[in-house]
This record gives structure tokens, sequence and C-alpha cells, in this order.
């Protein structure tokens, strides 16, 4: 892999590793990419890319980049299941707990593009954990196209997606059954991540770090007064 050049793209700190073990593993020269503004076209043509890695992005990749260089993606479902955003807690929320880590190249429309290959993924413990699991899992994948440069494949079957989720989805108040409950917690605690929470009529109770027992659940609360 002499004179090969490659970007990973991702903000965040849990990658560094990932980066740090990729260099060692192929003697690869990588461009650290942290925010959108540092996705210059000009500054990757200089670079001349082999490919742009793209871990863990929230961003919208603009077509001037994938058009011009081979974008890879990596997405938390057995796509084209859970094409869209917010895929690790779809999935939780939808009682599932396995899924597929798919590395698929970008194209204009979202989590469509052909698929490089497919390795499986628990979905067992704290978002923050699952992540962490993702992330080493996309390093051996990384690895591995780097090695054998494989040709994407167009996704085979019928779409279905996902909508991003926001904050207040959250919401503990209307769940019925304590699995669910720590479910949304879990799926939730990570950094970065707005935490599941339960409001009063004057405080805001956000919770982390949940275990789930017979009868109950014990986790960390954080307790701040609601905004008006």
């Amino acid at each position: 892999m002499t004179g090969l050049r490659v970007v990973i793209a991702t903000p965040h700190t849990r990658h560094d590793t990932l980066e740090k073990n990729i260099r060692e593993l192929t003697g690869i020269e990588i461009l650290r990419v942290r925010a959108p503004f540092e996705l210059d076209s000009s500054i990757l043509a200089d670079f001349n890319p082999r490919f742009i890695f793209f871990p863990h992005w929230s961003w919208k990749i603009p077509g001037n980049i994938f058009e011009k260089f081979e974008c890879l993606i990596f997405h938390m479902t057995d796509l084209p299941f859970g094409r869209g955003g917010s895929p690790l807690q779809n999935l939780i929320v939808r009682g599932i707990c396995e899924t597929q880590l798919t590395a698929l190249r970008c194209v204009a429309d979202l989590d469509a593009g052909p698929i490089y290959m497919k390795r499986p993924l628990s979905l067992f413990g704290t978002a923050e954990e699952i992540l962490l699991r993702a992330s080493k899992l996309t390093e051996e994948m990384i690895v591995c196209i780097l090695h054998e440069q494989p040709t994407a494949q167009p996704q085979v079957g019928v779409p279905t997606n996902f909508s991003r989720r926001a904050p207040e989805d959250g919401d503990l108040a209307e769940l019925a059954e304590l699995e669910e409950v720590f479910d949304y917690i879990r799926m939730l605690d990570a950094e970065g991540y707005p935490r599941a929470f339960y409001e009063t009529k004057n405080f805001k109770l956000e919770l982390s770090r949940a275990s789930l027992k017979s009868d109950s659940i014990i986790a960390d609360v954080k307790i701040s007064r609601r905004k008006s």
C-alpha cells in the first residue's frame, strides 16, 4: 500500500484509536477531518485520497465531494433496511438486538449507495459501548477494504426508512414497561446524545448508567430546573 492516501472524516474522539491503529497496521498516509468546513474540495484534491471514510458523520456530504472522491459511509443497519437517521436508536426501540454494520458508497440519495461489505454488530449495552464496538469493527473493515479494494455492489431488496429522532423523543413519560425505559436510557447514553428524561412541573430529570433489575431500574440522574 505504498503511496496510498486516505481521509478519515469524523469529529468523535472515540475514533482516535481507529485512526492510530490503521496508521500502524497499514503504514498509509491519513488526513483527519473533524468538521464540515475542513471537507474542502481543493485541499482534498491536493491530498489526492484513494478513499474518504466517514465512520460517524452527522452532516450532509456535499455533492462536489462524493462525486469527485470515493466516499464510504458506515451505517448501522442491514441496508436497504433502515435507511435514514438515528439507526442505533431506531433499531433498539424496535426490539432489535443484532444488526449489520454496512460499508457503502455515498451517493445523492440517503444511504442508497452500493455496498462494499457488511459485518454483524451486537446492540447489547449502552450507546457508548455499542459505538465503541462499532468503531473497532469499522477499523477492521477499513483495513480489509484497503487490502482487498472490493467493488461495491448495488443494494438488493425493498428499502425501509428511518426518521431521525429528536431530543424530545427521549421522553420517558408515556412508556409502560421497565424494559422500554431501560432501552430508552441505554440507547441515549453516549457522548453527544441528549439523555433520556422525565419532567415534572418544575424539574427535568435526565438518566444515564442504567441497570435493569427484576422489578426496578437503578440509574444515575441529573436534576435541573425546567426551562420556561
